[in-house]
């Protein structure tokens, strides 16, 4: 696909998909919902990490109000059983390690869009606003499913009611996402994390997002025969096989990905 509203970059097994419409804040238009769908499933292909930030001073502004020409012609039960799920599902699906680098503001569908990630990391002078009820709608974009598993009812139901915006450091502190780290060394830092994941064994970060996904649903019974099973998926991997040498030879060790 020849994008136009994102960029895909794939260097040293990491794949960054870039927002690129920064003059509107990256909003997200039914071009950029395809392009992301397509860039994220041809990432999993060729790259061992995914990493998705947006350009300019922003992350994601949202959903783009003016896509359909009008306010009145957007028709949201469409735009997202069409549109939202496929990029959605596309990112939660994912068979490599994901993350949101949100180096700004992320509101709305596009704060969501950030929660539907592995990681989240932020830079401190990002937020996350649930728009939302300023414009008389709900969550949606996943946001209903995402916020109260990482950040409680309690706070999920705040954050979503009053609209507020909840700084790079409170989304932290609560649980909402996993780090923020200093404007400055953002940039650097998203790096070396991406780094280590590129080089990490990817069939066990596969069979590790399996798990804690399912913990959710599961007894302690069935929780600990999955773990027994994945396990054993892994045990049989090269990956497993090299981590128990190198840890002998107390040298690091030389993941393949398989």
């Amino acid at each position: 696909m020849d994008y136009q509203a994102i960029t895909l970059e794939i260097r040293n097994a990491v794949a960054v998909i870039t927002l690129n419409r920064p003059a509107l804040m990256n909003a997200l238009n039914a071009q950029m919902r395809a392009e992301i769908t397509h860039a994220v499933k041809a990432a999993e292909k060729d790259a061992r990490v995914l990493i998705m930030t947006g350009a300019g001073k922003s992350f994601c502004s949202g959903q783009d109000l003016g896509d359909a020409g009008s306010a009145a012609a957007l028709d949201l039960e469409r735009t997202l059983r069409d549109e939202y799920v496929p990029m959605l599902k596309a990112i939660f699906d994912c068979r490599i390690p994901t993350v949101a680098a949100v180096n700004g503001p992320a509101a709305g569908a596009g704060a969501n869009l950030a929660l539907a990630f592995d990681v989240v990391i932020a830079s401190e002078s990002a937020y996350f606003v649930q728009a939302f009820t300023r414009i008389g709608l709900i969550p949606d974009a996943g946001g209903t499913y995402w916020l109260p598993r990482q950040m409680g009812a309690a706070r999920a139901m705040g954050a979503a009611l009053f609209a507020d915006k909840v700084t790079a450091r409170q989304a932290a502190d609560w649980g909402m996402i996993y780090e923020t780290v200093p404007d400055d060394e953002f940039r650097e830092h998203v790096e070396q994390r991406a780094g280590h994941l590129a080089q990490g064994p990817t069939v066990a970060y596969r069979q590790l997002k399996k798990a804690i996904r399912a913990s959710f649903e599961n007894t302690l019974d069935e929780q600990l025969a999955l773990e027994a099973e994945l396990q054993g998926r892994c045990g049989q991997t090269r990956d497993f096989q090299e981590g128990v040498v190198a840890f002998m030879q107390k040298r690091p060790a030389r993941y393949e990905g398989r």
